[in-house]
């Protein structure tokens, strides 16, 4: 190796002190490390926005169901169910760390639980108002077509 170059590789042990060693290092720059599930970063929040739109607007269970949402009705819906629903999470998180709800360390993972069953629900209660409303025009246009029909006869 050269004078210029460094050694990025760790060298392979050659008795159980080194092992031990390596081992004792490993095990305290893993526990330096911190690992944050909330919030989410803008990255992940862009893919549940995408998701969100995939599933309202192309087949899938829910639109067996209720129906497909054109893409752009579904683009705008998908924003606002993820910004409500972060939103939510957040005022939860924020009610945990000042000490009113459970007592405890990482309570992020119960957000992120609040977060995803906040996105369902909204998702759930805009598709089923859509159902329901153009159920609503449907039955509004065969009114509108029988009375028409009385009319004429």
């Amino acid at each position: 190796m050269s004078e210029t170059q460094t050694e990025t590789t760790p060298p392979i042990p050659d008795s159980d002190q080194q092992q031990q060693q390596l081992t004792d290092d490993t095990t305290t720059k893993l526990s330096k490390m911190s690992f944050s599930i909330w919030p989410p970063t803008k990255r992940t929040r862009d893919a549940v926005t995408a998701r969100l739109i995939q599933t309202l607007s192309e087949k899938s269970v829910l639109s067996d169901r209720y129906g497909t949402v054109p893409e752009p009705e579904a683009s705008d819906m998908a924003r606002k169910i993820e910004e409500e629903a972060f939103n939510s999470a957040g005022d939860v998180d924020d009610f945990k760390a000042a000490g009113k709800g459970d007592e405890g360390g990482d309570h992020g993972l119960e957000i992120l639980q609040c977060y995803s069953q906040e996105i369902s629900k909204r998702m759930l209660e805009f598709v089923k108002a859509r159902s329901a409303g153009n159920a609503e025009e449907v039955k509004d246009e065969v009114k509108e077509e029988e009375s028409v029909a009385d009319v004429e006869t």
